[in-house]
């Protein structure tokens, strides 16, 4: 049975209380941040650029720069070129960038701001008056925060960058890798398994060393690590592109970009969390590489395994609520399918349609009864559906916490973002690795409600 996909229950409800995501230029400033030598720049108002900078240091704990163009009521009526321009000139001379991202907010957008025409405007001024350094190569993308989420923002971004920086290139053997937006950790860990099969990938974007560095006695102005611009460049020479997860359109997918214009084969892969999505993976892998999978990574399938069987007294017959970014939510839904936990709603601030089918995807045959899915939602609307399901354990990011906490019903962080809890940007979500990892936390959290619960407090569990 196919799992039935609904949007606000409410019909007079229009607005939206406390959302399931976050904005759609936000997702953007992340992707920029896995670009070698890339500025983050903002075309709107200053509160965009200061708000965006305190989220992502919140969750990932690193210095986060990004740029504006400080748009301000004098630019909303006569224009922002001047202070687009203005801003461009700053981080070149400033900063040194390489490449600077430009996305557009709410503000440019409803003003109807036309980035190409503002960069034709800043080529003739440079032209006229050159830069101090090197010209940067400038990547633009629109991101209306009214239209979207920080997800639809994240995918842009790495589209453009890969249509604006792709150029003829002979093939060179390695993999284009769209990993989606997973965690600094996830990235880590994506390249320790491709070196496994001797594969050599690019990853589109890599934010891994930016994002969740070391400390540096001395900081450059612009943090070290990232896909770099040659790298971008070469992506048609790829022997493959595999996108990572399924519910991204492909007007929004690089790997779509890279097989429709330069005939580079995709490879559609769900996000690996869990045993199955991840064997997948792994399966793909020894094709590309006409390699077996080692057996050290076979042993930690193995113990993967173990811990299921070790959990399954803890888990059965339990049930969970997921929420967050659709794919991610998908590949725990196929997670805590495997490992014993009925899923009975999952939700997301996502609308690409294409949600349901997902989690039927990964869930035939495993449950008689489909989670109901909410698609397009706030946390207003899950509260509203959760009057008929039952949860005894939350799964999803820290926007949940007020909601489980008047429920008194456990939470288990993952995704973004996390900002009550510290070392979000090192949560392993994926492979075999990522999924005991996870495992641990929820048979954990379990206990600790067991425990606290308790009128005795059992000390042995």
């Amino acid at each position: 049975m196919v799992p039935s996909e609904s949007t606000k229950p409410r019909q007079n409800w229009v607005s939206t209380a406390n959302p399931c995501h976050q904005c759609r230029p936000l997702g953007a400033m992340v992707a920029f941040q896995g670009i070698e030598g890339c500025v983050p720049f903002l075309h709107g108002s200053q509160g965009c650029a200061t708000y965006m900078r305190r989220y992502l240091i919140s969750h990932f704990r690193e210095p986060v720069d990004i740029a504006s163009s400080s748009v301000s009521e004098k630019e909303a009526v006569w224009g922002g070129g001047p202070a687009l321009r203005t801003g461009l000139r700053n981080v070149s001379e400033k900063y040194g960038a390489t490449l600077v991202g430009v996305a557009t907010t709410c503000l440019t957008e409803t003003t109807g701001e036309d980035l190409g025409m503002l960069l034709h405007e800043w080529r003739k001024e440079i032209a006229e008056n050159p830069l101090t350094v090197r010209e940067p190569k400038i990547v633009t993308t629109p991101c209306p925060s009214y239209d979207g989420t920080h997800m639809d923002g994240f995918h842009a971004a790495v589209r453009s960058l890969t249509e604006q920086c792709a150029q003829t290139t002979a093939p060179h053997g390695k993999v284009a890798v769209f990993p989606g937006f997973v965690s600094p950790a996830d990235l880590r860990h994506l390249r320790e398994i491709f070196a496994a099969f001797e594969l050599n990938p690019t990853l589109v974007p890599d934010y891994a060393d930016r994002l969740d560095g070391p400390a540096l006695a001395e900081a450059g102005s612009i943090t070290e690590g990232g896909t770099t611009a040659e790298e971008l460049a070469s992506l048609p020479g790829s022997t493959a592109a595999i996108q990572m997860g399924k519910t991204l359109t492909d007007s929004l997918s690089g790997a779509a970009y890279l097989e429709s214009q330069w005939q580079v084969p995709r490879r559609i892969l769900g996000l690996p969390i869990g045993l199955r999505e991840t064997d997948a993976l792994f399966a793909l892998l020894e094709e590309l590489s006409g390699r077996e999978t080692p057996r050290a990574w076979q042993a930690e399938r193995g113990r993967l395994i173990d811990g299921f069987v070790d959990a399954h007294k803890y888990l059965s017959g339990r049930t969970a609520v997921v929420f967050g970014d659709e794919d991610l939510a998908i590949g725990l839904v196929a997670f805590l399918t495997e490992i014993g936990l009925k899923t009975t709603l999952v939700v997301s601030g996502g609308k690409s349609g294409k949600l349901a089918q997902g989690v039927e995807r990964v869930t035939q045959s495993f449950l008689e009864n489909p989670p109901r899915i909410l698609s397009d939602a706030d946390f207003r609307d899950m509260e509203d559906c959760l009057e008929s399901q039952t949860a005894d354990l939350f799964i999803g990011h820290s926007k949940g916490y007020k909601l489980t906490r008047r429920r008194d019903v456990p939470l288990v962080r993952v995704g973004f973002p996390l900002h009550d809890r510290f070392g979000g940007q090192r949560i392993l979500h994926l492979g075999w690795r990522g999924a005991l990892s996870l495992l641990d936390t929820i048979v954990n959290a379990v206990l600790e409600k067991r425990q606290d619960d308790s009128p005795v407090g059992y000390s042995y569990l």
